[in-house]
C-alpha cells in the first residue's frame, strides 16, 4: 500500500490547480485523473473568459498546461479510476481499478460533474462544433448568429436570456407547455424580444455538416416533425454532479453535490476537502473550479498542520 499526506481524485481544473498548490506546500500529493483527464472542460473547443489569454485559448491545450505545470512543479500524476473509499477513519484507503491501493492522511475531491445531454448520437457527433452545454463558455461564438436551447427550467431561462443578449435568434425548446422555471425568470424571457419558445417539442435530431451544426429537426406532442436552421445548439437539462463515490460517505445535497462549509472546501468528514464543480452547484466555470482548488490544497494544509500539531 502506498502512503501519502494529499490524494486528489479528479484531473480537471480543480485537481490540477489542488496539485500546484499542494506540491508547492511540501503535501507531496497524488493526482488520479479518472475517467476523463483534463475534465469536462476538453469537451468544448476554444475558451475566451479564461483569464491571461489576450487570443482565447484551446481547451485541451489549457488542460495539457495545467497538467504539465503540477508534474513539472513535482505532482504525482497517474491515469486511472478510484472505484472506493473508506472514509471510516484516517488515514483514508483508497482503491483503484486496477486493484492498486492507497493510504492517505487527507483526501481532495475534485470530479467534477457531468452535463446531461439528451443522448442522441448527433448529439455527440456536433459535440464542440456547434453542441454545447455551456452558454457562458461558448456563446461568444454565436454572436449575431441564430442558436436553439433546450430545456424550460430556470437554467435554461438564464442561458437563453444571456445568449440573446449576444445572438440574432434564440429559440427555447421546451417539451411542456410551460416553463417550469421561477416567475422572474418566466418574465425575463417573456420581455426579451429575440427569444421564441417553441411549446410542446422534443429534439429527434441535430442536423449539421462538416462544418458543424445547421439545424435542429423537433417532433411536436402531436407527431409532426419541422426543421429550425440554427448555429448553435445549447444543453440546459442540467448537471449530475460526480459524487457516486461519496454517496454515503459524506454529506450530498439534495442534486447531489457535496457540501462544503460556507466560505471553505472541508466536508462534513474532517480530512476530506472538496474542489470544484462536484460542490459547485452555481457556477461551474473553470475559473471559479481553479479557484476553488487552490483553497482545498490550502485547507488541507492547514488541517494537516493542525492535527500534526506543527
Amino acid at each position: 500500500m502506498i502512503s501519502t499526506k494529499c490524494f486528489i481524485i479528479g484531473g480537471g481544473p480543480a485537481g490540477y490547480t489542488a496539485a500546484i498548490y499542494a506540491v508547492r506546500s511540501g503535501l507531496e500529493p497524488v493526482l488520479f485523473e479518472g475517467l476523463q483527464p483534463g475534465g469536462q472542460l476538453t469537451t468544448t473547443t476554444h475558451i475566451d473568459n479564461y483569464p491571461g489569454f489576450a487570443e482565447g485559448v484551446d481547451a485541451n491545450e489549457l488542460m495539457a498546461a495545467m497538467r504539465a505545470q503540477a508534474v513539472n512543479l513535482g505532482a504525482d500524476v497517474r491515469s486511472g479510476v478510484v472505484k472506493s473509499v473508506d472514509t471510516s477513519s484516517r488515514p483514508f484507503k483508497l482503491t483503484l481499478d486496477s486493484g492498486e491501493e492507497f493510504s492517505a492522511e487527507s483526501i481532495i475531491v475534485a470530479t467534477g460533474a457531468s452535463a446531461k445531454y439528451l443522448g442522441l448520437p448527433s448529439e455527440d457527433q456536433f459535440k464542440g462544433r456547434g453542441v454545447s452545454a455551456c452558454a457562458t463558455c461558448d456563446g461568444f461564438f454565436y454572436r449575431k448568429k441564430t442558436v436553439a436551447v433546450v430545456g424550460g427550467g430556470d437554467t435554461a431561462c438564464e442561458e437563453a436570456t444571456y445568449l440573446a443578449g449576444l445572438c440574432r435568434k434564440v429559440y427555447m425548446i421546451v417539451r411542456r407547455n410551460v416553463l417550469r422555471a421561477s416567475d422572474a425568470m418566466r418574465l425575463r424571457v417573456e420581455q426579451t424580444p429575440n427569444i421564441e419558445v417553441l411549446w410542446e417539442c422534443n429534439t429527434q435530431e441535430v442536423l449539421g455538416d462538416a462544418e458543424g451544426v445547421t439545424g435542429v429537426r423537433l417532433r411536436r406532442a402531436d407527431g409532426s416533425t419541422f426543421e429550425i436552421a440554427v448555429d448553435g445548439f445549447f444543453l440546459a437539462i442540467g448537471h449530475h454532479p460526480n459524487s457516486d463515490l461519496f454517496a454515503g460517505k459524506l454529506e450530498l445535497d439534495d442534486e447531489g453535490y457535496i457540501v462544503t462549509v460556507p466560505g471553505g472546501s472541508a466536508t462534513s468528514v474532517e480530512g476530506i476537502f472538496a474542489a470544484g464543480d462536484v460542490q459547485d452547484p452555481s457556477y461551474r466555470q473553470a475559473i471559479t473550479a481553479a479557484a476553488s482548488g487552490a483553497k482545498a490544497a490550502m485547507d488541507v494544509k492547514t488541517f494537516l498542520m493542525s492535527v500534526s500539531g506543527k
